[in-house]
């Protein structure tokens, strides 16, 4: 089966993702560009074995977008079987889909997730218009597919995937750190507490309130300040910078930007993660938590959130800056080692069905049924 798939830039997920579903079909894949402007150069994967990366000409757009007109010459039903667009909001995207609609050239729009937001009415028109021209929608879970129905798409047409970042042996073997190799490894990163948290995301997005930082430095000031609380991602904004220095906060750790095996390490010597975003259509930190058998907080605005933590059994899905709720499922998960544990053993039951094999395995399965009918 030949697959043509059209996204943006090669992030390391994606490139894993890609490899996995290269090999169970003949593969390629159009990039529009080749980074973000928001990520550290590091962070960006540029490793292919098992299918074939074009990168296309065009004109630099936002942080990880171009326009590239050129991507017409790849949209022919005679050279592929199944055409997949996974960027329908970008120019290229969106030039790729209206080339395809005029010429009737049917195409499978994929989506990471999303989040129903109010629009006016031209805007709604313009999603509905995009999003509703695909023949069939790959969604990650409810909340995706009530936001891609919401916007034209059949939902007799929608098939799921299990989204993730992670592989199966990369789950096993994160779960089978016993507490001993927790403990080693917090003397290993120099973490003095008994007990951490751990969040990790962008300060960047909306200077750090995006990411919820806002609602996790309230909430420490409201509980046992013994507990470590590690942020790891980019430098913090001056804001946070004073924050914790007048509330005095020196449980609060800033961690800049770690490569993949040494924030391995974070998760490995973490005790609860916590991530208070305000929106993410996903949030893919979710699944490498709970790879490490980690009981999660987060957002009811987070697609990851909605879609893998149950409440009660391996964290709380709680609303937005609501930072007293936040510290009381703190103290309460962190109080009793017996909670600890047991949300976290019932976090890995959960994602070990989110492995990148199964997502390339449920994709394949999907075009196979879809076929030349898509």
């Amino acid at each position: 089966m030949r697959v043509l798939y059209l996204t943006n830039i090669p992030s390391p997920y994606r490139v894993d993702f890609f490899n996995e579903l290269g090999k169970l079909c003949d593969l390629t894949v159009l990039f529009e560009t080749r980074y973000s402007k928001e990520r550290d150069e590091r962070w960006v994967s540029e490793t292919e074995t098992h299918y074939r990366p074009v990168f296309m000409r065009g004109i630099r757009h936002g942080v990880a977008e171009a326009i590239c007109p050129e991507v017409i010459k790849y949209l022919s039903p005679e050279k592929f079987d199944i055409i997949v667009v996974g960027m329908y909001s970008s120019p290229t995207g969106m030039i790729a889909i209206e080339y395809m609609r005029l010429k009737k050239i049917k195409f499978i729009l994929n989506t990471d997730g999303g989040l129903i937001k109010e629009d006016n009415g031209i805007r709604h028109k313009l999603k509905a218009h995009f999003i509703g021209a695909a023949s069939a929608w790959l969604s990650t879970g409810d909340m995706a597919t009530d936001y891609l129905c919401y916007y034209g798409a059949k939902r007799e047409k929608v098939y799921k995937y299990p989204f993730t970042s992670v592989k199966r042996d990369e789950i096993i073997s994160a779960n089978s750190m016993s507490g001993d190799m927790k403990n080693y490894m917090k003397k290993q990163l120099g973490i003095k507490e008994e007990k951490i948290i751990l969040t990790v995301g962008r300060f960047t997005y909306e200077e750090g309130y995006g990411k919820g930082y806002d609602s996790i430095l309230k909430a420490a000031e409201r509980i046992d300040p013994s507990i470590g609380i590690y942020i790891v991602g980019d430098e913090p904004t001056e804001e946070f910078i004073k924050w914790k220095d007048e509330k005095n906060l020196t449980q609060v750790h800033y961690i800049g930007f770690q490569k993949k095996n040494e924030l391995a390490k974070f998760y490995a010597a973490a005790d609860l993660f916590v991530l208070m975003t305000k929106m993410d259509v996903w949030g893919l930190v979710i699944n490498e938590a709970m790879m490490y058998s980690l009981p999660v907080i987060t957002t009811d605005q987070c697609g990851a959130g909605v879609e893998l933590v149950r409440n009660g059994e391996n964290g709380y899905v709680i609303p937005v800056g609501d930072y007293d709720s936040l510290a009381e499922k703190i103290a309460y998960i962190l109080s009793d080692s017996n909670v600890t544990c047991g949300f976290g053993k019932r976090s890995y039951e959960i994602i070990f069905n989110y492995t990148l094999e199964q997502m390339a395995d449920c994709h394949y399965k999907t075009f196979e049924k879809l076929g030349g009918d898509t």
